[in-house]
């Protein structure tokens, strides 16, 4: 169900409101709902526990995870179950650091027992990868942040012998651009065996597909990866996630971050939310067999909202890393530290996303979205303040003219054509109260 309706207790005529903010959060889809709940009435037991009712609840959680593994086509005893993103991918973090150290520590030679770990990422990476590295990891490991104008040349040229992991995002939360991760991977793979006859560290590589999932097909051998981090709440599942480590244990390296009970074999303990999981293993169950649908339905509706708003707005609007930055106004749109070259990045986008400028120097994204009666929408990633949504754009290309008369409309499975229509009539509303005149 994309929109949902409110009216006042009057009894006066329901208003439908629009969601377009899916990057955000998307609903549970009615099968989820049905399969969480039957797990609550039929295994609510421990599943550590020998008996029947910790047996049935094993044996749901053992089903979730054998979905979950089909739908990014990987082996399940290679999934783990976290909270969500920000864990798995602050898990991914400390197994590289710490898997290096350990590996610092047994070489012989003692230049390399206080050698400080190196990772490579991008700077437009979700803050659950930006302030661990930020934080945690500041003192202790050396970080390069690539601009996303020459990936993948520029990740392989920044690699130094003290690499020992690349995080890049498979398709970015703002922008909806995807990132060549499955290219890394391939040049990884050839950089690795050289790495291993000079006798150093295979350097790692992890993709956050938070994104990606559900929206696109994602499978973790084509992209050739050792890490890649699951987010159930953006794919009509619940609001936990899950870990992929290739060849989880011996192939790849996990280390827990904490200690416990010992479930998950031992690499994640606490006592398993059978029902969540349960709700992630049937949300990834719909992706599988559903995606390419998914994909085709979100990119015709997408395409035609980019026409509806050309048609209303003209050259007026620009539709962020895909439209050059020509604006009316050179001078309030220039980037002064790049060539007009590098002002315009093309990438390939998720089918359902549109990060959309406005020219008018009147507007600031914010302030459209506060004067739109109908749409529910978002400047940008919603757990971020409005100038870090500004400088990912910026980093994604965009100008800062344009970065901050910014929202990003991003679709669900079900928007509908006469949804989009009814957005763009509220945008078109809101721009004129703001620039006082009729468009």
């Amino acid at each position: 169900m994309s929109g949902s309706s409110s009216g006042s207790n009057s009894g006066s005529s329901v208003q439908k409101r629009v969601y377009l903010d899916y990057n955000a959060t998307t609903p549970l889809a009615p099968e989820v709902i049905k399969a969480v709940e039957q797990s609550m009435h039929e295994a609510w037991g421990n599943p550590s526990s020998a008996h029947e009712e910790g047996a049935r609840a094993r044996t749901v959680i053992n089903q979730a995870r054998d979905d979950v593994a089909r739908m990014i086509g990987a082996m399940p005893q290679d999934v783990l179950f976290m909270s969500g993103g920000t864990e798995a991918n602050n898990v991914v973090l400390h197994c590289a650091v710490t898997h290096f150290r350990k590996w610092c520590l047994s070489q012989e030679s003692p230049i390399y027992h206080h050698l400080r770990p190196h990772i490579i990422t991008t700077k437009v990476e979700h803050d659950a990868i930006k302030l661990p590295l930020t934080h945690r990891y500041a003192i202790e490991a050396d970080v390069t942040y690539l601009g996303v104008e020459n990936l993948p040349e520029a990740v392989l040229e920044s690699i130094r012998p003290s690499t020992c992991l690349i995080t890049v995002m498979l398709a970015n939360n703002e922008t909806g651009i995807m990132f060549s991760v499955a290219h890394i991977g391939r040049l990884l793979t050839e950089v690795n065996k050289k790495r291993e006859n000079e006798g150093l560290f295979k350097v790692l590589l992890h993709t956050d597909a938070a994104q990606a999932i559900g929206k696109v097909p994602v499978d973790v051998t084509d992209l050739n990866i050792d890490y890649l981090s699951i987010v159930g709440h953006k794919y009509y599942g619940p609001r936990i996630g899950a870990l992929y480590i290739r060849g989880l244990g011996h192939k790849t390296p996990v280390y827990p971050m904490f200690y416990g009970g010992g479930q998950e074999r031992g690499y994640r303990p606490g006592t398993e939310n059978t029902p969540m999981i349960v709700g992630l293993g049937r949300a990834s169950l719909l992706v599988h067999n559903n995606v390419q649908e998914y994909y085709a339905s979100m990119k015709k509706t997408r395409n035609y909202m980019e026409r509806q708003l050309k048609k209303v707005f003209g050259n007026q609007v620009k539709i962020n890393c895909v439209d050059p930055c020509i604006p009316t106004d050179p001078e309030a749109c220039s980037i002064p530290p790049r060539g007009p070259k590098q002002q315009h990045f093309i990438f390939p986008r998720l089918p359902n996303t549109s990060s959309v400028s406005f020219y008018y120097r009147q507007v600031a994204g914010p302030d459209i979205l506060r004067h739109c009666r109908l749409v529910q929408a978002s400047c940008g990633a919603s757990c971020h303040a409005h100038t870090e949504n500004q400088s990912i754009l910026e980093a994604s290309g965009v100008c800062s003219f344009h970065a901050s008369r910014t929202i990003r409309l991003s679709l669900g499975r079900d928007t509908t054509m006469e949804e989009i229509d009814l957005a763009i009539q509220d945008i078109k509303q809101a721009i004129e109260k703001l620039i006082g005149r009729s468009l």
